[in-house]
């Protein structure tokens, strides 16, 4: 069985190198020369930097696994500060404006349509930020960073497309599911609830995969 190819760069971005993961589907090729026909190009945004997220949160890579495994290119960067990434913490401003510079590589290099955007906590608000800009094939948004949340700190986050898909813990004390609820709520925009599941999705990751995948049948 051939194994999916992972890249590891650093990209330009407009507060310097943006250190960048990249997964190639299975069979996809491999580097600049990978001429393969992916189903297009997922986008993955990490937790919150300043509390310990990076590209290799393992809600972020369920996340890359899953687009992966249905055959999109994933690019998964770090956001400022973050490992390689140059720059410092721009509460979502400056790290949409990274995303949007990455999807123009990804569009240029892959050339593929409209991309999937995938975040989880603070990345998902962060997506919600880059759709004003890119218009996104999907949208998923695990644990959703909306209204105040731990720490004091409070977020606006975006209306989104209707076909989004948001996936929220039951008992996350991170991010109440009522403030998910009150943001969904005047979209009319359907919310995943998993029972049990804290805001890290802990021995819950494999839900994530398995609803995410049960959206994109047919």
């Amino acid at each position: 069985m051939t194994q999916a190819a992972k890249e590891r760069l650093l990209l330009d971005g407009p507060a310097g190198k943006i250190e960048t993961v990249i997964d190639l589907p299975a069979g996809g090729g491999h580097g600049e020369g990978f001429h393969g026909a992916p189903r297009g190009v997922a986008l993955i945004a990490h937790p919150h930097p300043l509390f310990g997220g990076s590209l290799d949160n393992k809600v972020a890579q369920t996340l890359a696994k899953t687009f992966v495994e249905l055959g999109y290119v994933v690019l998964r960067p770090n956001f400022r500060g973050v490992g390689a990434s140059a720059g410092a913490h721009d509460q979502g401003r400056g790290e949409a404006e990274d995303m949007l510079r990455i999807l123009e590589y990804a569009r240029t290099r892959f050339h593929t349509g409209a991309p999937v955007l995938a975040g989880f906590s603070f990345g998902a608000y962060v997506q919600t930020l880059v759709a004003r800009s890119a218009t996104p094939e999907r949208m998923v948004l695990v644990g959703v960073a909306a209204g105040f949340v731990s720490g004091g700190r409070s977020y606006t986050s975006e209306t989104v497309p209707a076909d989004s898909v948001v996936i929220h813990g039951e008992l996350d004390d991170t991010v109440p599911l009522a403030n998910v609820l009150a943001w969904a709520r005047p979209q009319e925009l359907p919310v995943v609830v998993v029972p049990g599941a804290d805001h890290f999705f802990h021995r819950r990751l494999h839900i994530i995969k398995s609803i995410i995948k049960a959206a994109w049948r047919g």
